[in-house]
């Protein structure tokens, strides 16, 4: 690792030439308004970036009702293609903060943003559109999962130790809304006649006035403020380090274990949250007064997200790990309570299912904060933040693992209890490694 100056800096504003939080009269005296100053534009981005991203999941539920001829399986591979993309690009953004530095790093891949937008709020008014272009505009929608492995790891090293699980937590969790924020938000847009020529939504004998494209362009205008803020606010920690140079986190063991543990809480955050409007409506659309899905798609990714911010400071005051076992727990639980309803026989049994959902995304809200404060403890300041990002990559996996193993689930057994009782094993075995590695009494690395 090599330590230079920041990047090309901002006009009239000098460069980051030292960088020491943990040192009081540094971070008083200036560290700490720099911090979260750039804690506050990149999670605003990061908002931005969680909600193109999901806008596939809101939006793919009512193709076709607009007219596009897909399959029940090919609806399932339209939801889970934006989780492949973002998980394959946070490899990507895991190496670029030492390389490019934060300021050109968040501005450039927020302005990205615009492509997925434009893209889809084309591609809704052309029923015709082969299903080819469609998959590839869902892998465009991961620019803005990829977002997450540079962001995360950038803030880590603004904040001093004893810090990292509050400010990690505020970022995660806040950004997360973006999820909660564009699934509430895209049912309501769309019936607003403010962006385009209106579309006829069928739904049995029910039509409907439509403007499916609000549901990508209203995000434009806030996509260029936040790539702006970026530009003009945000500076670099002079922490400079080539790929190869990066990779060493791979010789370590512990890079793994919290792999294991990070797809256990963000994998199932990200996956439920893509997978729950199409589950809701498999599940329970055929009865009559079925839920709409859109309607509630956004409650478990509020919870997960709310709860991720206060888990933060938790962390920071009780330790990461103990936290981590209670959100291991909690999601087995619900999990083996969710499957009890995967073959239902009537509508009433929707709000037992809601429950247990919103239970699921509760304790995987707690289990993000916390292994984000077990990472920084167990590794130094520059691997900490390699390891954040790399977790953070295969954990983006989610939905499209979680999609795509659902629809095949479903497809082979009529019914998803499978899936719920595959993932609370996965949890349990998770629940052993965070005890046996860091929470029990005379492990090597307490955190």
């Amino acid at each position: 690792m090599t330590l230079l100056l920041n990047d090309a800096p901002a006009p009239k504003r000098s460069p980051i030439d030292e960088w020491s939080p943990e040192t009081e009269a540094f971070w008083r005296s200036y560290g700490s308004r720099l911090a979260w100053t750039t804690l506050s534009v990149t999670t605003f981005c990061l908002i931005l970036a969680f909600a193109t991203w999901f806008m596939v999941s809101a939006i793919v539920v009512k193709l076709t009702g607009l007219g596009f001829h897909l399959t029940k399986q090919q609806i399932f591979w339209l939801a889970s293609m934006p989780g492949l993309a973002g998980g394959t690009l946070r490899i990507v953004h895991m190496f670029l903060i030492p390389i490019f530095g934060t300021r050109k790093t968040i501005a450039v891949s927020t302005i990205l943003l615009i492509l997925p937008c434009i893209g889809w709020a084309w591609v809704v008014r052309h029923p015709e559109t082969p299903f080819s272009i469609l998959m590839g505009l869902a892998l465009l929608a991961g620019l803005g999962g990829g977002n997450f492995s540079s962001f995360m790891p950038s803030t880590s090293m603004f904040f001093p130790k004893r810090l990292q699980g509050t400010a990690l937590g505020i970022q995660a969790g806040v950004g997360n809304f973006g999820v909660s924020v564009g699934q509430f938000i895209i049912p309501v847009i769309i019936t607003i006649p403010v962006l385009g020529h209106a579309q006829t939504f069928t739904h049995g004998d029910v039509r409907n006035q439509v403007y499916m494209q609000n549901a990508a362009l209203i995000w434009l205008p806030f996509v260029i403020l936040g790539a702006a803020a970026a530009y003009l606010f945000l500076r670099s920690v002079p922490v400079r380090a080539s790929i190869r140079e990066q990779s060493d986190i791979f010789k370590e063991k512990h890079t793994w274990l919290m792999t294991s543990l990070y797809l256990m809480t963000f994998g199932t955050f990200s996956g439920f949250a893509a997978a729950f409007p199409l589950l809701i409506d498999r599940l329970f659309g055929r009865f009559d007064g079925a839920p709409d899905p859109l309607r509630y798609a956004f409650l478990g990714p509020l919870v997960g997200a709310a709860v991720r911010v206060v888990s933060g400071p938790l962390s920071d005051r009780f330790g990461g790990a103990r936290l981590t076992a209670l959100s291991g727990i909690g999601m087995t639980a619900c999990a083996l309570g969710a499957s009890a309803y995967t073959a239902p026989t009537s509508v009433d049994q929707f709000t037992g299912f809601l429950w247990c959902m919103l239970g699921i995304f509760l304790f995987s809200g707690i289990g993000n904060a916390s292994t984000f404060k077990q990472m920084p403890m167990i590794f130094p300041p520059r691997q900490a933040a390699g390891v954040i990002g790399w977790t953070s990559a295969v954990a983006a996996y989610g939905p499209f693992i979680v999609n795509a193993a659902l629809g095949a689930v479903i497809a082979a057994t009529g019914t998803a209890a499978p899936f719920f009782l595959g993932a609370a094993v996965f949890y349990a075995i998770n629940i052993g490694i965070n005890w046996f590695f860091y929470c029990r009494k005379g492990c090597v690395t307490t955190c």
